[in-house]
C-alpha cells in the first residue's frame, strides 16, 4: 500500500471512529432528554394517536407521579350523567361515538345535586349525607373508554351541593337567622371560604383520579348568582377578594391531585372574562392552576347586547368567537388550554357545528359538546378535516 493509500484508509477510519463516537453521545444525550421529559408533568401536551393505556396504580411514598395520559390532538367529546351512564350498555353507546370522530367523554362524578356517581370508600362524609349512589362502577367506565382510546373527564361539582348543605348545614352558606340559605330553585350551596368543604371536594376528586379518569374537571367554582345572594352568610369571610378565595380552592386542588397524575380543569361561565360577574371566577387568577380552561359559551344564556350583540343567541358561531376572545386576552401568558362547552340543544346541526368552527379559528384545543338529555350531533364531531360546513 502507498502513503497515500494508507493516508486515505487512515483518514476514513479516523472519520468512521469519529462519527461513532459522536453517535454513542447523542444518543446518551438523547436519552437523558427523554427521561427528564417523560419524567415531568405533561402540560398540554398532544398525541395524534390514543392507544390503550392501563389503569394507573396509586403512586408510591416518595414516588414520582404518573404521567397524564396524551391529550387527543384535538378534544372531541360529549357529557354523560351518572343517571344516563346507569342505563345497561348506554355508555358502551356514547364510546361508540368513535365511529363519527368523539375521542373524549366528560362523565358526572358528582353533579348539581350533590350526588356522587359511585361511592368512594375513602370519603365517609360522602355516605354520611347520603350524597353516594351506586350508579356505576368508575372503574369498569374508565377501562371500556381507554380500550377504544377515549380519554375520560371527570367532572366534579364544588359549592353548589344541596346534599352536604342539608347534610351538614355547619358547612352550609346561611341566612342571617341561621338557617341554610338557598337559591331561588331550592338548592343549598356549601361555604367557599371553609376548608373542610375544600377537602371534600378534592377527596371526592381524589377518589375519582384512582379509579383511572384522566382527568378532573372542577365546575360551580364559584359562589352563588341566583337567588338572593345579598341575604348569604358565609361564616369564616374574610376580606381576601373572592376571585382570589376561588383561585386558591384551585391551587389546593391541583396540589392535592399532582401525585395522582391527572389533569385539572375548571368549567367557567362564559362571560366571566368580558366583565366581574361578583362570583369568584377570574380567568387570569385560575388559569395560572389548571391545564385547561372550558368557557360555558352557551349562546341561549347571553342575554340581548351581551359581546356587543343584538341577539347572542341568533349568532351562535359569533357569540363562542368574541367569548373565546375575550378568555385569550385575560389567558395571555397562562399555559392552560382552552376546550369550551358547545351548546347542543335548541339548534340546528350547522349552527352546532359553526360553534365549534368558531372554537378551532380562535385556536381552542378542543370542544365539549352539552346537552343535559344526552343526545348529540354526532356529525359534529368530525375532525377538522372532514367537518361538514358551518353554514
Amino acid at each position: 500500500m502507498d502513503p497515500n493509500e494508507r493516508f486515505r484508509a487512515r483518514r476514513d477510519q479516523m472519520r468512521r471512529s469519529k462519527r461513532r463516537r459522536r453517535a454513542a453521545v447523542l444518543a446518551l444525550a438523547l436519552t437523558a432528554v427523554i427521561g427528564v421529559v417523560m419524567g415531568a408533568r405533561f402540560v398540554g401536551g398532544e398525541h395524534p394517536t390514543q392507544a390503550a393505556v392501563p389503569a394507573r396504580p396509586a403512586a408510591a411514598a416518595g414516588a414520582s407521579a404518573p404521567r397524564p395520559r396524551p391529550l387527543p390532538l384535538e378534544v372531541r367529546g360529549v357529557h354523560v350523567t351518572g343517571a344516563l351512564a346507569s342505563l345497561p350498555g348506554k355508555f358502551a353507546d356514547y364510546v361508540g361515538y368513535t365511529r363519527y370522530g368523539l375521542n373524549t367523554i366528560e362523565l358526572d362524578v358528582k353533579d348539581e345535586s350533590g350526588e356522587i356517581g359511585f361511592v368512594p370508600a375513602d370519603v365517609p362524609l360522602a355516605r354520611q349525607v347520603g350524597a353516594a349512589r351506586p350508579l356505576y362502577e368508575p372503574r369498569t367506565l374508565v377501562r371500556l373508554a381507554h380500550r377504544r382510546g377515549v380519554y375520560m373527564i371527570g367532572r366534579v361539582v364544588c359549592f353548589q351541593d344541596p346534599k352536604l348543605a342539608q347534610g351538614r348545614p355547619d358547612l352550609a352558606v346561611r341566612r342571617r337567622d341561621g338557617s341554610v340559605w338557598t337559591t331561588s330553585g331550592g338548592l343549598g350551596w356549601v361555604n367557599p371560604y371553609d376548608r373542610r368543604v375544600w377537602d371534600y371536594c378534592v377527596s371526592i376528586a381524589e377518589a375519582a383520579a384512582r379509579a383511572g379518569f384522566d382527568e378532573i374537571m372542577f365546575d360551580y367554582v364559584r359562589f352563588p348568582s341566583d337567588g338572593d345572594v345579598g341575604s348569604a352568610v358565609y361564616r369564616g369571610e374574610t376580606s381576601t377578594p373572592r376571585g382570589r378565595v376561588i383561585a386558591g380552592f384551585v391551587a389546593y386542588a391541583r396540589r392535592r391531585l399532582e401525585p395522582q397524575g391527572v389533569r385539572v380543569a375548571t368549567a367557567l361561565f362564559g362571560l366571566a372574562a368580558t366583565r366581574d360577574l361578583g362570583i369568584g371566577q377570574v380567568p387570569r387568577w385560575i388559569s395560572a392552576h389548571v391545564d385547561s380552561v372550558s368557557p360555558m359559551s352557551y349562546p341561549a344564556l347571553y342575554g340581548a347586547g351581551e359581546l356587543g350583540l343584538a341577539s347572542p343567541s341568533e349568532q351562535p358561531g359569533e357569540t363562542v368567537y368574541r367569548t373565546l376572545s375575550d378568555f385569550r386576552r385575560q389567558m395571555k401568558g397562562s399555559r392552560a388550554q382552552l376546550v369550551p362547552w358547545v351548546q347542543d340543544w335548541g339548534y340546528t346541526p350547522q349552527q352546532v357545528i359553526a360553534q365549534i368552527a368558531a372554537a378551532r379559528l380562535q385556536g381552542a384545543k378542543g370542544f365539549l359538546l352539552w346537552n343535559a338529555s344526552g343526545i348529540y350531533t354526532t356529525e359534529a364531531l368530525a375532525p377538522e378535516a372532514l367537518a361538514p360546513p358551518a353554514g
